[in-house]
């Protein structure tokens, strides 16, 4: 990871300056604006495969059961291997793509079963170990910065503080021994702590120790005065890296494996029976959206992580009927929802309000005393405004919208009336009952509607050409008889395909 931050940071340097370069990365909303980001797109890629595989509840399981391979880890890391707990760890993504993997096993095994449904198995598998995480975090490792709350929400606002320091220039760096004419030595007391006595004490024994010995980086030589030169660094915020590659990983694999991909979502049993695996693909999916869910966990919790997972690729799912599509609406709603939200945290609501200036008002209007200062959690809030987003999608979609349906429905229900109109009139026009059944004034009550009912239906129709009305009388014009007929037609061709 190092190196290739490296790399990344030379490419940048081409084009901005280093001073500008770590300004930016050292903006606490550039940084969660860019992690947000990167966790909303690969999550959504992701996402619109469980979507569309009816799987969506397996990413909520898999981010709730990656803590308990994260905990393993931990313990792992500590007890056996000796190493300083780390979130920023390559272990804590081999526990969780385990632990994900784990999940879906144990979910498969109570469903093979045959005494639950899928849906109870993944409900009895997750809570179980997620619970067994959740008891190690508050017991076993509770000396590290693992807690509840990091579970939960995670800490997005400070992922510009967490980075690795890479040097450019003066990169010298000191290793003070005590043989070192740099090095400090002073007097320190052997016994005094065993026989409780104080230094002054003549039973007191002495040793010299070096009080500045050890290794210094080349910041640190620089800060004690054993270099001359400042160096040059630039901090790059490690989540970033962590993100920027699980989000390529994700790219790569679905760029890949995209007809494979696609076939197993769609139909499973074709792509079995043209040997592409469908089983070794769904436990790759699974091992991605673990290996996501891990990368994300520092940054959002394993709670908010699930709503990158599902938010996006629904709202997609309600404008598109095209996979490709489908794919980069996720991304674009997942990737501007992580940017607004960010705003929304500091109560600027799209640029449109200032919520502060609503909870004050709010306040002298009904007396609520509410705090007047919007401060609230940041991915949080870039959860809400990608559910709005989500919302404006659910009411104004095209095609599958809550508007155009109502919309549909009614134009459908027009259409239904206009053609029972219409055929009623046609039935009736030439024969001997048509005085009393082409009454305008009693037509309403042949229908059981109201007379406003039938007077718009009318209405419409003599707009639309279809009728007209002569002393009294309604009765189809040409154009009126040609929708009527062919109306007609098209019933008995559907009654003839049904039988």
């Amino acid at each position: 990871m190092f190196q290739l931050e490296d790399l990344i940071i030379n490419l940048l340097l081409n084009f901005i300056a280093r001073e500008d370069l770590n300004a930016f990365l050292r903006n606490p909303q550039h940084t969660a604006t860019i992690v947000g980001s990167l966790i909303a797109v690969s999550g959504a890629l992701l996402g619109t495969f469980l979507l569309l595989r009816g799987m969506s509840l397996t990413s909520d399981a898999i981010s709730h059961t990656v803590l308990l391979g994260i905990v393993v880890a931990f313990i792992l890391m500590g007890s056996v291997f000796g190493e300083h707990p780390d979130l920023s760890s390559v272990w804590l993504i081999v526990g969780a793509a385990a632990a994900g993997v784990a999940t879906v096993l144990l979910t498969e095994l109570i469903y093979r079963s045959g005494l639950v449904k899928q849906d109870a198995a993944l409900g009895l598998a997750f809570p179980l170990l997620f619970a067994i995480a959740v008891i190690l975090v508050s017991r076993v490792v509770s000396d590290v910065h693992l807690d509840e709350d990091a579970v939960m929400v995670g800490e997005i606002g400070v992922a510009w503080a967490n980075t690795n320091s890479h040097c450019l220039d003066g990169c010298e760096s000191v290793t003070i021994t005590p043989e070192d004419p740099r090095a400090e030595t002073t007097r320190q007391c052997t016994n005094c702590r065993s026989l409780g006595i104080s230094p002054r004490d003549d039973k007191a024994e002495f040793t010299q120790i070096c009080t500045n010995c050890g290794h210094y980086s080349p910041a640190q030589a620089w800060q004690a005065g054993f270099t001359s030169q400042e160096p040059v660094l630039v901090f790059w915020p490690k989540s970033i890296t962590v993100m920027a590659v699980l989000t390529l990983l994700t790219l790569l694999a679905i760029v890949l494996f995209y007809k494979e991909l696609k076939l197993s979502t769609f139909d499973p049993t074709l792509a079995a029976a043209l040997g592409f695996r469908p089983t070794l693909l769904h436990y790759g999916l699974m091992v991605l959206v673990s290996l996501v869910a891990v990368g994300a966990f520092d940054a959002v919790g394993s709670i908010l992580v699930v709503a990158f997972f599902i938010i996006p690729p629904a709202a997609a799912y309600l404008l598109t009927d095209r996979l490709p599509r489908m794919l980069l609406y996720s991304s674009l709603i997942g990737a501007v929802g992580a940017y607004t939200g960010y705003d929304l945290a500091r109560g600027n609501l799209l640029g449109i309000a200032d919520l502060s200036d609503i909870l004050a008002a709010l306040n002298n209007l009904f007396g609520l005393g509410l705090s007047e200062r919007w401060d609230s959690s940041i991915s949080a809030s870039m959860v809400l405004m990608t559910f709005l987003f989500f919302l404006i999608a659910w009411t104004f979609s095209p095609k599958y919208g809550l508007v155009s349906t109502m919309l549909r429905r009614r134009n459908q229900r027009r259409s239904f009336d206009h053609q029972v109109v219409l055929g009623h009139i046609h039935h009736h026009q030439d024969s001997p009952a048509a005085g009393e059944e082409l009454a305008v004034s009693t037509l309403y009550r042949h229908f059981r509607w109201t007379p406003a009912k039938m007077q718009r239906t009318l209405r419409q129709l003599r707009a639309g050409n279809l009728v007209r009305i002569d002393a009294g009388l309604v009765s189809l014009t040409e154009r009126g008889e040609t929708h009527a007929h062919q109306f007609r037609q098209t019933q008995l061709t559907n009654e003839s395909v049904g039988e």
